[in-house]
């Protein structure tokens, strides 16, 4: 769920926070990806048939499909990607997990009736509230990216904070989710949009943390509150309470405990048991990876296994794994692609696929986490449908 209106919060106040970038801005860059964020985008994505994509026994494959394909994308961009799973939830988070179910189970029903009535548009909209990661998408994410050679970690807890830890560490440069607690973890950096399907066509947009707090006028803490108010996955909310008035009454008294002594109660109940503190804390000191634990490595991609895993196995087309040989040919160094010509043009299976050849001129290297040029070329051939 992350921080309702929060981004548009930010937006409002703090304008000169986003920044709106090119991935091509991020070569060199090491990015903490909130896995279990990219996994359910791609679940709910939709072909131009209306149909989620399945294979021939019927198991789901959009997740492999868009790990396998955006993760690409991101190598051929010079990015170096560490997607962070998800642990055990908090907790706190059991309330909101509960709500949920709920919302699941409405879902459901609704589903059914728009079914019945043959009313597309809602299908598609309930089967979407459906949606739910699960452990063997997972893991099935996992073996691909280990197959890739790309590094994963498993967050002890929320994924959000590890990313969070992993950036104020300084071991990547930052947190990549769509859900804004990640600011409410302290990453100092947030990106959303860098996994967002290329179709969408929308700007990555890049958020400073520290700007936040200056533009706004507020510490962390002070933050952390602000959050609260907008409603988080661990507790409820003030009734009455909007963006607008949050961040004023923030402003004003400084703390949620201030607020509940300066509002009228009647107007504006706050939730009874209210564990607005325990939240606060879970901001505050959340559990995560030990940083001094993590070494990352990029290593070669296992070719065989990934054509065994995802053809094999998955039942993929074999075209689906030619990148395979463009990922292959860049690993251990960071290259900028340069097309030169279109050898062959032709038609299968009802797909127009062309060789391309492609050139990379200079190639890189990284020096104390900052590309450098190398002289060299050379070139590769890469199969691609379109």
């Amino acid at each position: 769920m992350g921080i309702h209106g929060l981004a548009k919060l930010i937006a409002d106040h703090a304008p000169s926070a986003i920044k709106e970038q090119d991935i091509k801005n991020y070569f060199g860059r090491k990015i903490a990806i909130d896995a279990s964020m990219c996994i359910y985008q791609f679940l709910i994505a939709v072909r131009q048939d209306g149909n989620v994509l399945q294979n021939e026994d019927g198991e789901t494959t959009s997740h492999l499909m868009g790990m396998f394909y955006r993760t690409i994308r991101m190598l051929e961009s010079g990015i170096k990607p560490v997607y962070v799973f998800d642990g055990k939830p908090p907790q706190l988070k059991s309330g909101e997990l509960e709500k949920r179910g709920e919302r699941r189970a409405e879902a459901e029903k609704l589903l059914a009736q728009a079914q019945e009535a043959g009313e597309q548009e809602n299908i598609d909209k309930f089967s979407k509230r459906l949606v739910k990661v699960t452990k063997q998408h997972n893991e099935e994410c996992k073996k691909l990216l280990t197959l890739m050679g790309v590094p994963y970690i498993e967050a002890p807890c929320e994924a959000e904070a590890s990313c969070a830890a992993l950036v104020k560490s300084g071991k990547v440069y930052a947190t990549a989710t769509e859900d804004m607690d990640g600011l409410t973890f302290g990453t100092t950096v947030l990106l959303r949009h860098l996994t967002a399907s290329e179709a969408k066509k929308l700007p990555i947009q890049e958020f400073h943390f520290s700007r936040i707090l200056q533009e706004m006028g507020v510490t962390h803490q002070q933050f952390i509150d602000l959050c609260i108010l907008l409603g988080c996955d661990y507790c409820g909310t003030i009734k009455g309470i909007g963006p607008k008035r949050a961040i004023d009454l923030i402003k004003q008294h400084g703390s949620i405990e201030e607020i509940l002594e300066n509002i009228d109660p009647n107007k504006h109940p706050a939730p009874e048991d209210w564990l607005y503190k325990e939240a606060r804390s879970l901001f505050l000191e959340p559990e995560v990876i030990n940083d001094a634990t993590v070494d990352l490595k990029w290593n070669e991609p296992d070719e065989d296994g990934l054509i065994q895993f995802m053809c094999a196995e998955k039942q993929f087309r074999y075209k689906a794994t030619k990148s395979i040989n463009l990922t292959s040919e860049k690993r251990g160094t960071q290259s900028t692609l340069h097309e030169v010509q279109c050898k062959v043009s032709t038609v299968s299976d009802g797909l127009r696929c062309h060789i391309i050849c492609w050139c990379w001129s200079t190639m890189f290297s990284e020096v104390q986490g900052q590309p450098s040029r190398i002289p060299g070329s050379f070139r590769a051939l890469h199969a691609s449908c379109c």
